[in-house]
Order: C-alpha cells, then sequence, then structure tokens
C-alpha cells in the first residue's frame, strides 16, 4: 500500500510566484497543506519587484495589496530631448515585505533547505530528506534551455539612506540621459522614503555578463551627480533578467512535460520588461481557481495557460528583436523614448500585456528609429 503524501502541495522555491501561490492557496482554499521550500535565510532572496498599476485587475490589485511596500501616482522618464511625467500608478514590493506577509500569514515553510532535486511529487533536499507530495511545483527561478533565444535586462542596485530629502514625488523608471554602455544604458530610482531611495544602474544588454564593481561606481557616479550625500548603503541587490527574442515553445516544454512549473521556469514574465509580478498574481489566481492539484492537473493547467500568455506576447517578442537586431546598441535608446511620446492609454495596455490591434499598428507606424530594412529582417525572424 502506498503510504500518503507529505503534503498536498510543494513549493520548490521560495520566491515571487511560489509565495504569492502559497498566499493565495491560504486564502481561498486554507485546508490544503501547502509547503514552501526555500535554500536561501529567507523568502524572496533580496529583490524588488515593481508593477503599474494598469497591470492587474481590481480583485488581483485587492488581494496582493499587502506586498506591496510603496506606491505612487505617477512616475518619470527623462531621455535626451523629452522628459515627461506618465500619470500612471506605479508600485514596488521588496523582498523583506514579502517575507514579513508571508510570516504573518501562517504559511509552512522550510529554509536553509537547497533542493537537489524535484519530480511531480517528490522532492530531494541537499541533506538527503525526500518529501512527497501530490504535486511539486518547480519555482527556483529561470532555466536555460537551447530552445529559446534571449537577451537580457541586467542590473546592480544600491538602496541607499541619504543625509537630506531627496525631493522626488514618484520613481524615475527610466532615466537615460546618462552616457550609454553595453546596449541601451538608464537609471531605475524607486524612492521609498524621504531619504531613502533605491538606485539602480540597468542595461537591455547582448550579455548577461555582470560587472558589479563598474555598475557599482556608476550608481555611486549617479547619486552624486544628483547632489544627493549618502549616509550609509542599507543593501545591493542585481539580478540579469531574460528578454525573450523568439524560440520554440514545443520543444521547451517537452524537457520536462509533466513537471509543474511556476514563475520564470515557467516563462511567466512580460518578455519585454521582464517584470514578473503581475504575471506571477496572475498564475496564483489560475491556480486557486483548479479543481484538482493533483501533479498530471497541476502541470496539464499550468502549460496551458503558459503557452496561452506566450502566443499573446508575439508581438512584444517582435519589438525586442528590433530593438536588440534592427540598429546599432548604444543608440537603442531611441526605440525607448519614442515610445514615451505615446499616449497614456497606450502606456498602459502595453505594460498590462494587453495591446489592441489598434495600437499595434500604432506603434509600428510613421519612420522607426533604427533603419528600415533590420528592422523588417528583425520583424520576420521568428520561430513561434
Amino acid at each position: 500500500m502506498t503510504a500518503a503524501p507529505d503534503w498536498d502541495l510543494i513549493l520548490a522555491g521560495g520566491g515571487l510566484a511560489n509565495g504569492l501561490i502559497a498566499f493565495r492557496l491560504r486564502q481561498l482554499r486554507p485546508e490544503l497543506r501547502v509547503l514552501l521550500v526555500e535554500a536561501g535565510r529567507d523568502l524572496g532572496g533580496n529583490h524588488t519587484w515593481s508593477s503599474h498599476a494598469g497591470d492587474l485587475s481590481p480583485s488581483q490589485q485587492a488581494w496582493s495589496a499587502p506586498f506591496v511596500t510603496s506606491r505612487w501616482p505617477h512616475y518619470d522618464v527623462r531621455f535626451p530631448g523629452h522628459m515627461r511625467r506618465v500619470e500612471l500608478g506605479y508600485q514596488s514590493v521588496t523582498s523583506e515585505r514579502f517575507a514579513a506577509v508571508l510570516r504573518e500569514a501562517g504559511i509552512a515553510m522550510r529554509l536553509n533547505a537547497p533542493v537537489a532535486a524535484v519530480t511531480p511529487t517528490r522532492l530531494r533536499l541537499g541533506d538527503g530528506t525526500e518529501l512527497r507530495a501530490g504535486a511539486v511545483v518547480d519555482g527556483r527561478g529561470f532555466a536555460p534551455t537551447p530552445h529559446l533565444r534571449l537577451a537580457y535586462q541586467k542590473f546592480f542596485g544600491r538602496d541607499l539612506r541619504l543625509a537630506a530629502p531627496h525631493g522626488l514625488t514618484g520613481p524615475i523608471v527610466m532615466d537615460a540621459t546618462v552616457a550609454q554602455h553595453d546596449g541601451y544604458r538608464f537609471i531605475y530610482v524607486l524612492p521609498f522614503e524621504p531619504d531613502r531611495v533605491l538606485v539602480e544602474d540597468t542595461y537591455y544588454a547582448d550579455s548577461p555578463v555582470l560587472d558589479a564593481g563598474t555598475l557599482r561606481a556608476r550608481v555611486d557616479r549617479y547619486v552624486a551627480e544628483q547632489g544627493w550625500t549618502v549616509l550609509r548603503v542599507l543593501r545591493e541587490e542585481d539580478g540579469v533578467l531574460p528578454i525573450t527574442l523568439t524560440g520554440d515553445v514545443d520543444a521547451a516544454w517537452a524537457e520536462a512535460p509533466d513537471q509543474p512549473r511556476a514563475g520564470l521556469r515557467a516563462g511567466l514574465f512580460h518578455p519585454t520588461t521582464g517584470y514578473s509580478f503581475a504575471e506571477a498574481v496572475r498564475l496564483a489566481d489560475h491556480i486557486a481557481a483548479l479543481p484538482g492539484l493533483d501533479a498530471p492537473a497541476l502541470a496539464a493547467a499550468i502549460e496551458r495557460h503558459a503557452r496561452r500568455r506566450w502566443r499573446a506576447q508575439r508581438f512584444f517578442r517582435a519589438l525586442n528583436r528590433m530593438l536588440f537586431q534592427a540598429g546599432r546598441p548604444d543608440e537603442r535608446w531611441t526605440m525607448m523614448r519614442r515610445f514615451y511620446r505615446f499616449p497614456e492609454a497606450l502606456i498602459t495596455r502595453f505594460y498590462a500585456g494587453d495591446l489592441a490591434a489598434t495600437d499595434k499598428i500604432r506603434l509600428l507606424s510613421g519612420k522607426p528609429p533604427v533603419p528600415v530594412l533590420p528592422a523588417l529582417r528583425a520583424l520576420m525572424d521568428h520561430t513561434t
């Protein structure tokens, strides 16, 4: 006789997607035995996740609201020859707040527990301990695959306590007035408190290589140029996010067809920005509504959901190819400057991943900021 599983659901990896799944199930299906397993000292790692107010439905905004650390009614963008205040809401979630909310919700968790192996119903830890579940969801971050062609968004940030107020009333989502290096470079600034800012040096680059020392120096130079004096560095964070250009999604899913996946491992992120908060909220809602959470049903449901999102994002991958393949790397910023001349309603739909046919026509109409023939080749260079 086969022994009963230890858990109804084990979530391998205590990052954004799995944490939101655990939280949503705790809200809607508290009878389920759900365990979060994380290799690090705490859930969420050392990250900041952001989203636009229009990315989520009102109900999704409501249930995910406890995680939000800061909200702003607008944000700024800065380009050579064009500066704009975008009157759209913006919000951020810090990993510290993320972990605190999950602890307060009473989520079962196992920390400092590196995962050695995952199957659809079993998880083996690095110390040899084996746990069984009705289903195991692999949410341990993006898994490289030869079936996707990628570019990268990479960043290095410093969370700073300043000697005096910075004077910002909202984020600077892109400051591309800085010198261009390694592709499209911009500075990203989140003003968490009147005298606290997160300043990130960010790149849309062809290579995932990140030189923390060089980027740290560039952050410090930018901070000094703003006239800000640093009292202390509260923390640092860095990351490399995939930007999808094209790929064979059938082959990618065939690598582990029966394994439930979540988050970046399931390819659930905005293909152009790399933002993952909204996609993680949508997946948590989708899973919580499923009638059964056994491994075969869950794997099939997640794959169908991810494939729908992949099909819906085809136009964004075409834009990515134009950005990375059609012009010189140090002139990629001109495409983003053009984008931020469009109406706010279009910008909202873009970040929500919900462009209308007329939006797509408008984005491609007029004189492109890159050479026409390379732009056409980039648009046609796709697999699925």
